[in-house]
């Protein structure tokens, strides 16, 4: 049987309505695709928490989960992602990459000239064409 991990994933846009996005890295499952940055929610936390927890030990900075923008489900060959991307707001520090490769602030209509962690793509494309 399949496992599926539930995960979360940060929609943080800076005052340029830029959109943060982390590159995975090669000793990464699923390297050098880019991703929202986040990572999988643990018993007990809801997914605010574990955005903001996830957040906090990836990138260095603190966050505010605002409000849940999408939930997909994406099937790889070894396991299966329920992933809850959530509109977030910098409150402090600034995000640097530690586990990832690198990290870019993007344009919302430039997000599709990046190649995307499959599991992303889905609300890579919504957030192209979402007005928030």
């Amino acid at each position: 049987m399949r496992k599926t991990l539930s995960v979360v994933a940060a929609i943080i846009e800076n005052e340029n309505h830029e959109i943060l996005c982390a590159l995975r890295s090669p000793k990464m499952s699923i390297p050098n695709h880019w991703e929202f940055p986040g990572g999988k929610i643990q018993e007990g936390e809801s997914p605010a928490q574990a955005i903001e927890r996830e957040i906090s030990e990836e990138l260095k900075c603190t966050i505010q989960a605002e409000k849940t923008f999408y939930q997909s489900h994406y099937d790889y060959d070894a396991f299966s992602i329920d992933l809850t991307a959530i509109l977030c707001t910098l409150t402090s520090g600034f995000p640097t990459a530690h586990e990832h490769s690198k990290l870019i602030w993007l344009k919302r209509e430039n997000l599709d000239s990046l190649k995307w962690a499959p599991a992303d793509v889905a609300t890579m494309e919504l957030l192209v064409k979402a007005v928030i």
